[in-house]
């Protein structure tokens, strides 16, 4: 926008690319709505590159998605995961949102810093993930045990339900174990 372009010369952030001005709404409309905060300027892009679930490295900590639907929320877990050096966030390729700019303004930059793998099947990636020597923890309010309690030595799959409903059971009975996250406040 004629704003957003101004901000950028006052910054002495003179962009080396072909610049489009354009009204605000056009940018809202790509953005996919009127509830998308911008500040005049959007940059399109390839997409970044992802790995396929055999690519994932075998160590550490990686988050497994069944089902989280909202943009925002998935946004949040990203920045989470790059702060616990998470290895990579693995989701499925439907009923979990595409890449868009309500993902990557929540994710505040952590879509750089965490692979997001799409898998078609969740069931048949947690075997995979199994069959590579990773541990399936189950996130569950109502579990037994606790986190700190659940976890072995091997790298771990942390299983994270979709808003509401939790996991499915058929993901649930794929988990090694179920824990849940002791939380000791209101």
């Amino acid at each position: 926008t004629e704003n957003g372009l101004a901000r950028l010369k006052e910054n002495g952030e003179l962009p080396q690319v072909t610049v489009d001005m354009v009204h605000p709404r056009v940018i809202d409309h790509i953005l996919t709505g009127q509830d998308a905060v911008h500040q005049g300027v959007l940059l399109e892009a390839k997409p970044l590159q992802q790995p396929r679930l055999d690519q994932v490295p075998r160590e550490g900590l990686v988050v497994v998605l069944d089902q989280v639907t909202d943009p925002h929320n998935v946004g949040a877990i990203l920045r989470t995961c790059a702060a616990f050096d998470v290895k990579a966030l693995v989701v499925t390729a439907r009923h979990a949102p595409h890449e868009s700019g309500v993902l990557f303004k929540s994710a505040s930059g952590a879509y750089e810093h965490v692979p997001m793998c799409r898998v078609t099947n969740l069931a048949s990636a947690l075997e995979e993930l199994r069959g590579y020597g990773f541990q399936l923890i189950g996130l569950d309010s109502d579990a037994e045990r606790e986190m700190e309690t659940a976890a072995d030595s091997r790298p771990s799959a942390l299983v994270l339900g979709a808003e509401g409903k939790g996991l499915r059971e058929k993901t649930r009975a794929t988990c090694d174990v179920m824990a849940r996250i002791a939380m000791p406040g209101e």
